[in-house]
């Protein structure tokens, strides 16, 4: 997810890491703040931090979109028309040759396991699916459930404009804005359903 604000950069360099050489002196962030500094300095197993990484979800309406439109947490609420969904996939990453680790959980969560590549292979026994396109996220009798639909995909290098599939946007005048970017329409849904 990122702001429509930064869309016509993604067009030109693809979606950059912060320390890339392409990465946007304009970037418009729509996420926590706190979060994004504590993933600066979470260490993974493999030495890294997860700032090292370009964070995807695996489905949309997620807990931090929610935290994003409503502006909870001291996050700065954004309306729905300004949040683009980028939506790539797996063999999309793999086939760009670009490294990648996933987790089962929230990334910064102490519960959550990372996985490397050779167990992609397994990643429908490793990721909760179920719960991960369940719409909510409380449950008394799962208490585990918010860590487990947070379950990441973590792309380690820049991401070629080519690698995203779909570009989802919650109304006709957010469509307008990337059909004016030059976004081919046959790569552009109205997903206002992917939004709260």
């Amino acid at each position: 997810m990122l702001h429509i604000d930064n869309m016509e950069h993604v067009l030109q360099y693809g979606i950059t890491k912060i320390d890339s050489i392409n990465a946007n002196q304009n970037y418009k962030a729509i996420g926590d703040g706190n979060l994004i500094s504590n993933r600066n300095l979470f260490f993974i197993p493999n030495g890294k931090t997860l700032s090292n990484y370009i964070p995807f979800y695996f489905w949309y309406k997620m807990p931090m979109l929610y935290v994003i439109q409503k502006g909870f947490n001291g996050v700065k609420a954004t309306s729905a028309e300004n949040i683009v969904y980028c939506i790539t996939s797996v063999n999309n990453i793999i086939n760009s040759k670009l490294d990648y680790v996933f987790t089962d959980g929230h990334a910064v969560n102490f519960l959550s396991s990372f996985y490397s590549p050779p167990e992609i292979e397994r990643i429908d026994e490793i990721i909760d699916f179920k719960v991960i396109k369940d719409v909510y996220w409380n449950d008394p009798k799962d208490l585990d459930k918010k860590r487990r639909k947070e379950a990441e995909f973590l792309v380690e290098q820049d991401i070629p404009c080519e690698a995203i599939g779909i570009y989802a946007v919650y109304n006709q005048n957010a469509k307008n804005k990337l059909l004016k970017l030059g976004i081919p329409d046959n790569k552009i849904l109205i997903k206002s359903e992917y939004y709260f």
